[in-house]
């Protein structure tokens, strides 16, 4: 199969109307989509990143009346939807019959979120029917947040990558559900503090041999070469003499390779940035990869929660 990378809204509609698997931007990384009610299509996104059948998929809307036909939505959630969609924020809502047992991986509820970029949102409009779209790349994997990152690992697997330039949040959505509570599934590109400014304490959901949403495996996001998080000097000791390719917030370190990912101590440019400093590193003639923790605030949840699952078992 050939890949074709354009900005052709019309191709790409077609495409998922045949039911094909496209790549697309979205705000966070890059997704691989298929028609939602489309089980054979959907089953498709499975093969192409070979993922595993118990790991559910987000669904991606492009309105009200399109996420009534996927999920019953509590009142509770009522508040959140107005304040924060379209963006970076993924609500687990009890499912819909149409939507096939295989998006949800049997579960009783289902992943929704509306993704605020441009393109594909005049892409779902350009459609009946929402997206289920993982991120654009083979599972467990470092997730593609450019075009080009998507044709280097799905290359000659799908036929069409939307290109919509560099993603401007870098790291994939906040995950919430509501069991009486609020509760984090993953720490993402909304901050938990911008949150509960609005709906008040969210609570830590525990992860499980079965995951209950998206990205809550413990090994996940995982570039090839092994990485280590903690005291990065203390870490540069432990691998002496080793090529070791550094990942730090804001501080040079000497090592073979450092990657600041943020000078000035922004930590959304630093979530921007990770996925992309992963893949060099990881591509790099670096032996392995040390990270330091971030501050565990606003957006650096996010970059602490897929560093740790990067390095999960190393």
């Amino acid at each position: 199969m050939t890949t074709v990378t354009g900005t052709d809204l019309a191709q790409a509609a077609r495409l998922l109307e045949q039911g094909a698997v496209v790549a697309i931007p979205t705000e966070t990384v890059y997704g691989l989509a298929a028609d939602a009610f489309n089980e054979e299509a959907v089953l498709t996104i499975f093969s192409v990143k070979q993922r595993p059948a118990f790991d559910p998929l987000i669904v991606h809307v492009r309105d009200r009346a399109q996420l009534d036909r996927v999920a019953v939505v509590p009142q509770e959630a009522e508040v959140l939807i107005d304040r924060f969609w379209p963006g970076p924020l993924t609500l687990v809502l009890p499912k819909r019959p149409a939507v096939p047992d295989l998006v949800t991986s049997g579960l009783d509820t289902v992943a929704v979120r509306m993704p605020a970029h441009p393109m594909t949102r005049a892409l779902l409009h350009a459609l009946d029917t929402p997206l289920a779209a993982p991120s654009a790349n083979p599972f467990g994997y470092v997730s593609p947040t450019t075009a080009g990152h998507v044709q280097d690992q799905l290359g000659g697997r799908v036929p069409y990558i939307l290109d919509g330039g560099a993603c401007t949040v870098g790291v994939e959505s906040t995950i919430l559900g509501w069991q009486g509570r609020w509760l984090l599934y993953r720490p993402g590109g909304l901050p938990v503090e911008a949150i509960e400014q609005v709906v008040g304490p969210v609570h830590a959901a525990a992860d499980g041999a079965r995951p209950q949403a998206p990205g809550m495996l413990e090994s996940h996001y995982a570039p090839r070469k092994p990485v280590h998080v903690g005291d990065v000097p203390a870490l540069l000791r432990r691998f002496g003499g080793r090529a070791v390719g550094v990942i730090s917030f804001r501080t040079e370190h000497l090592a073979h390779r450092c990657e600041v990912l943020s000078p000035e101590g922004d930590l959304a440019a630093a979530a921007r940035h990770l996925f992309a400093v992963l893949r060099e590193l990881d591509a790099s003639d670096c032996q392995l990869i040390v990270a330091e923790r971030f501050p565990e605030e606003g957006l650096g949840r996010a970059i602490n929660d897929r560093l740790r699952r990067a390095a999960a078992g190393r």
